[in-house]
């Protein structure tokens, strides 16, 4: 990962982490880069100083310059990381509102979600709604056999 001091036409001064130097030359060139105040996409690289590593302070930096200031505006920049943001924001909603909904109507039949599946599709036992966990080659050996299933959604809030 690099960091990389920025600046935009309207001489805002901003920081953006990239995996490479390569991947900041192709993101803006594509203007996915933009200016988290004013939104503009004409964005170049400022001066700055490297951050260097010596023998005695191993795993220590030294210290980065004091970032600069600038006023931010009243109202939000509308450009697309905004949009983006509030997209992604309102996906995550309706996967949380469609799990939430799954749990609460459906039994949770844990390690037992193949088989309770494949008997319910086979008329073994009653249809009704359930959710557990699979192995991905139950779940493919499940496809297989037109029994239908779907991932339950799991959201990165999950995972912490």
């Amino acid at each position: 990962m690099i960091r990389y001091a920025l600046h935009c036409d309207r001489k805002h001064e901003f920081e953006s982490w990239f995996q490479s130097s390569a991947a900041y030359d192709s993101q803006v060139k594509r203007k996915l880069v933009t200016c988290p105040i004013c939104g503009s996409a004409k964005v170049d690289k400022a001066i700055m100083a490297p951050r260097i590593v010596g023998k005695k302070g191993r795993g220590r930096a030294t210290p980065p310059p004091e970032p600069t200031t600038t006023t931010v505006p009243e109202t939000a920049p509308s450009g697309p990381t905004s949009l983006m943001m509030a997209q992604e924001r309102e996906l995550r909603a309706k996967l949380k509102e469609l799990r939430d909904h799954i749990v609460k109507n459906a039994d949770n039949v844990g390690e037992r979600f193949a088989n309770e599946a494949r008997a319910m599709h086979y008329g073994d036992k009653e249809h009704r709604p359930i959710y557990g966990e699979a192995s991905p080659d139950e779940a493919k050996s499940l496809i297989d056999e037109g029994i239908e299933v779907s991932p339950l959604p799991t959201l990165p809030e999950d995972r912490n």
